[in-house]
């Protein structure tokens, strides 16, 4: 009985979207510009800083001929440590700079 309910739901879920789609596509001739909100500004940026923390990461320990796990397990997940770190940085970069403007003073 779950899964049905789930169903219709997701069901009524795309229908619903798919009406406005529609009617945005009506109302502006077929011409659907994309729009940058915050949210998908904030995803963009950090999937764009912790993938060149995470290149850099790989150049340097290439470089160095340094050997590293090519996966840990962390509660139960197994992921690659080299981008877990830099998804971390990443994570940790705003707050960091925040800090060093207090301190900093600018």
């Amino acid at each position: 009985m779950g899964y049905w309910l789930m169903a219709i739901l997701l069901l009524f879920v795309w229908f619903s979207l798919w009406l406005r789609m529609r009617g945005y596509r009506v109302k502006n001739g077929g011409d659907i510009e994309p729009r940058m909100t915050p949210l998908s500004m904030a995803v963009q940026e950090l999937v764009a800083t912790s993938g060149g923390i995470y290149l850099a990461i790989i150049a340097l320990t290439s470089f160095l001929k340094l050997d590293m796990p090519e996966r840990i397990t962390i509660l139960q997940a197994t992921v690659d440590p080299l981008a877990l770190g830099a998804i971390t940085l990443a994570l940790v970069q705003p707050l960091v700079a925040i800090i060093a403007k207090k301190l900093i003073g600018r």
